[in-house]
């Protein structure tokens, strides 16, 4: 379903039931809600499971190509007032588990609770800003297709192409359906994301840390420390797992969500 939100339409799909616990999904860069359909089947209907596609990607719009993670808050927060919604858990992977932090960070009475994937809370160092216009850079020379081939070997387990090569091909056919200004848009909004650590102590709402172990983007260490300055939190590491550990072991990672989730 599309609804206007400020300047932009945004694309979202939910199930389960109108009056239960709300639980909103973030997908990360560069793919759309789609991501997160192993987790929206396996939540009871008890629950009512939200996700959305991020401004300039999947069939939300891609506006006019500045973006910034501030931006995506206002959108998330503008669905949730949309939705009428008071309060829900939020659960971000990668960069959605940005937009979630800042999110909390902005608007903490809107956060029940929070779960962060394969994420950080740390800003890009200088070498990560330069990455980010290598990839700009690269998108326009030479197109979303091998943009995408080159990303889908950053973010998988070797192992996970020869036994779960569906999941690969999914996430890269997501990203090939995105369009160059969205991708690149995004980009810039990631490299120029503010530092939410200092704020990690300040979370009073429960939070579940998920990270797979062989993550090379947001390793574990980096789950550890936002483990560490979350008081009370939970850190559940993913076996078998890289930076998509929802699609690469999904029965580990729904087990460790159902699990969180009993606790509201």
């Amino acid at each position: 379903m599309k609804i206007k939100l400020g300047d932009v339409s945004i694309n979202y799909f939910e199930r389960g039931m109108p009056q239960g616990l709300p639980v909103v999904f973030i997908h990360g860069f560069p793919f759309d809600h789609t991501m997160w359909e192993p987790q929206m089947l396996a939540l009871p209907n008890e629950y009512r499971a939200i996700a959305y596609d991020v401004r300039g990607h999947g069939e939300s719009d891609v506006a006019d190509g500045i973006y910034s993670i501030e931006f995506f808050v206002d959108d998330l927060i503008a669905l949730l007032d949309h939705l009428v919604l008071k309060q829900v858990v939020l659960c971000g992977l990668s960069m959605g588990g940005y937009i979630a932090l800042r999110a909390a960070e902005r608007h903490p009475d809107r956060v029940k609770g929070l779960i962060l994937c394969d994420t950080r809370s740390e800003a890009d160092p200088n070498e990560g800003r330069v990455k980010r216009s290598a990839s700009i850079k690269a998108v326009k020379t030479n197109g979303v297709k091998a943009f995408a081939d080159g990303f889908v070997k950053a973010v998988f387990t070797p192992q996970t192409f020869d036994k779960n090569p569906s999941a690969v091909e999914k996430i890269k056919q997501t990203i090939i359906a995105n369009s160059p200004l969205g991708i690149c848009g995004t980009l810039l909004a990631l490299a120029s994301r503010t530092d939410t650590t200092a704020s990690l102590s300040n979370i009073k709402a429960p939070t579940l840390i998920m990270v797979g172990e062989h993550d090379a983007l947001t390793p574990v260490a980096a789950s550890q420390s936002m483990h560490e300055k979350i008081a009370g939190s939970e850190l559940v590491v993913i076996s078998n797992a890289a930076h998509m550990s929802n699609l690469e072991n999904p029965d580990a990672f729904n087990s460790a969500l159902l699990k969180f989730l009993k606790k509201f």
